[in-house]
């Protein structure tokens, strides 16, 4: 049997999540640096694109900023308490326009889920 086809992204109906990239993550996620560095790249990628994309933070006030390699200035921030990302953007994610939604973050066993 063939696999179904997932279809083409389309950039307005397209959001990137950056998932937990935080300060607090640095020394205890193995290879974390390249995990940013390809994060980056995506990012920069979704830029170009015109993909809208936002960063979710766990518990910014204990884990530290979204650090700053990932070139995610300016960009929206949600704070979170749980694990999931689904809490903190479920306003996006109850927008009709949105149809694809890229994940790319850190725990994905809890954050990206």
């Amino acid at each position: 049997t063939m696999a179904p086809r997932l279809g083409w992204l389309h950039p307005r109906s397209s959001l990137l999540f950056l998932c937990d990239l935080q300060e607090r993550f640095r020394g205890s996620i193995v290879a974390f640096p390249q995990i940013v560095a390809v994060a980056a790249r995506l990012l920069q990628g979704c830029r170009v694109l015109g993909v809208r994309a936002l960063v979710t933070e766990q518990r910014p006030e204990v884990l530290g900023p979204t650090v700053p390699e990932l070139g995610a200035q300016g960009l929206p921030r949600l704070p979170k308490s749980c694990f999931s990302m689904g809490g903190a953007a479920a306003p996006l994610l109850g927008d009709p326009a949105v149809r694809s939604v890229l994940l790319c973050g850190i725990e994905a066993q809890a954050c990206v889920l």
